[in-house]
């Protein structure tokens, strides 16, 4: 789930001013909304067609996330095509210390997110999906535009994930990616991961360890296809 950015501490605006250096340094400092994509950057993807060595755990479509229920009708994980290649990168990267990535969450239809909103009508924790009067989708989460990822890490030769601050979709404090009180060892895996997705285009989330958008994400339209539309 997307967190909309709150009231924070100083300390946190800080932490959030950190990261935007970070990214201005690979990317130049206001390139996010002048980066230039081509038409076949736009098109919807299948992320283990691109690279199927990347680990998918898609959360929604099991019962095993904050609502308990199965949402979503496929355990493929959809994304533009430049989101796709982008990931390949990054897994390429991470192969090398024996690590990979694990995807939780990739492309959202628009009306799944309004399902999310009745469960949780926070906007301190969710976007709110916004319709127009003629239902055209007006605002919403960066996952239903296919430019939005979460994950973790995971060790190679264990499967199994590197520890982190908090489990997905936590939402309290011990999410948000300047928590004071993790661990050096999990601040590191943080600090790693999102180096990595940084280095690729890719933005952190403040409030969200394991949520990553896509540089520019806002040249991509919101949608509410269904995952076999897509698979069409």
């Amino acid at each position: 789930m997307i967190a909309r950015l709150g009231a924070v501490e100083n300390d946190k605006v800080l932490c959030k001013f950190e990261y935007k250096l970070v990214i201005d340094k690979h990317l130049g400092k206001g390139e996010s909304t002048n980066l230039l994509f081509t038409q076949r950057d736009y098109d919807f993807v299948e992320l283990s067609v691109v690279d199927s060595t990347i680990v998918l755990d898609i959360r929604y479509a099991t019962t095993n996330n904050l609502s308990g229920r199965k949402i979503y009708t496929s355990n493929k994980c959809f994304v533009r095509r430049v989101v796709a290649e982008r990931l390949h990168a990054v897994q390429q990267e991470l192969q090398g210390r024996g690590l990979g990535l694990k995807i939780f969450d990739g492309y959202r239809p628009f009306s799944v997110q309004e399902i999310f909103w009745e469960f949780c009508p926070n906007p301190h924790y969710l976007l709110e999906p916004i319709r127009g009067a003629d239902g055209t989708l007006v605002e919403g989460s960066r996952h239903s535009r296919g430019v939005a990822v979460d994950l973790t890490l995971i060790d190679l030769q264990t499967g199994q994930e590197l520890e982190m601050p908090s489990g997905f979709d936590d939402f309290s404090n011990r999410a948000h990616r300047c928590y004071a009180g993790m661990p050096l060892g999990v601040a590191k895996n943080c600090k790693l991961l999102e180096e990595s997705m940084v280095k690729q285009g890719f933005e952190p989330l403040y409030t969200e360890w394991w949520h990553f958008d896509l540089l520019g994400w806002e040249q991509f339209d919101l949608l509410d296809l269904s995952f076999e539309q897509l698979e069409d």
